[in-house]
């Protein structure tokens, strides 16, 4: 059943507050404790629901009327709702890589608004890695082409408490080495700002409103990398996890001879950096604790591998 792709208490409040109810007819009418909607909505995006109250949630957003919807829709800065009622990813077309079996994303080739100036640009169909590469991805890349592990790995293997978390001290050339190897590229400047901001220019990939707690930055003291799947409430229109924050990532796009543009911010970064449409570049040479990457596919290329075709 498509829904919201993670409730927190932001939509929470928002579809109460665009059903007109207070917290006693709001909670009546999910069948659940007044108690409860107060510390949903008190906790704001630091609180998701357990799977079984997203699906109350899911069902009664599904079955508001119109009027209720648009308004759920300007509560949420314009939350895209389907013609079923219920708000979901753009990028619907998810697949398994054949070689990596890492979990990608269509984006369809479309004019999205770019950089600081939202300027209209066409970008061809591509596929992007939903997740950022992790130490347990870039091991099998190891493992198989004995290319150098990163210097935090011992004994060329990486911590187990990090397998989840993107890999990093990894320098331009290291992640363009592995893309080849998986068959796929870096992303573009271009394919990775339209990932990360949906075709409209939405400020951050969750939409307009500034909210570090959505994403691993430095006003929320983590103060390291996060697993690759931690912020839920903070992903793209497609789907996409960690565009904002976490690890500064790599990219195809030269800005000068030697250098390569960044984007993303990373956990060590303050979050106005972390604003998707930014520019940052980087020698190619240089490796650091809070840059990592990800990795995209043309479509026509990867739809042949998936066909058996190429």
């Amino acid at each position: 059943m498509a829904n919201v792709q993670v409730w927190t208490g932001v939509e929470i409040r928002a579809l109460r507050e665009a059903m007109r109810m207070s917290l006693r007819d709001f909670a009546a009418h999910l069948g659940v404790s007044e108690r409860m909607i107060s510390k949903w909505e008190a906790k704001g995006t630091e609180i998701t629901p357990r799977p079984v109250n997203q699906a109350i949630l899911d069902t009664c957003l599904r079955m508001c009327d119109p009027d209720t919807k648009a308004r759920f829709k300007g509560l949420t800065n314009g939350a895209e709702i389907s013609g079923s009622g219920t708000v979901e990813p753009i990028g619907s077309s998810q697949v398994r890589h054949p070689i990596t079996g890492s979990s990608m994303v269509k984006v369809d080739g479309s004019i999205y608004q770019a950089g600081p100036s939202n300027t209209p640009l066409w970008v061809p169909s591509y596929y992007i890695d939903i997740y950022l590469v992790s130490n347990a991805d870039y091991a099998q890349f190891v493992a198989a082409t004995g290319h150098e592990p990163p210097q935090h790995w011992e004994n060329g293997t990486f911590p187990k408490e990090l397998a989840n978390h993107p890999v990093v001290w990894v320098t331009w050339k290291d992640t363009a080495a592995y893309a080849k190897w998986a068959g796929k590229t870096l992303p573009t400047s271009q394919q990775w700002e339209k990932a990360a901001r949906g075709t409209r220019g939405a400020t951050y990939p969750w939409g307009d409103q500034p909210t570090p707690a959505k994403c691993n930055v430095r006003e929320n003291g983590v103060g390291t990398t996060t697993a690759v799947d931690c912020y839920q409430s903070g992903t793209s229109p497609y789907g996409v996890y960690d565009m904002c924050g976490n690890v500064w990532e790599w990219l195809d796009t030269q800005s000068t001879p030697g250098r390569r543009e960044l984007k993303g911010g990373a956990w060590t970064s303050q979050f106005d950096r972390a604003v998707p449409s930014q520019f940052n570049d980087a020698n190619e040479t240089m490796c650091d604790d809070d840059t990592g990457f990800r990795c995209a596919a043309p479509a026509e290329d990867l739809e042949r591998l998936l066909h058996g075709t190429g």
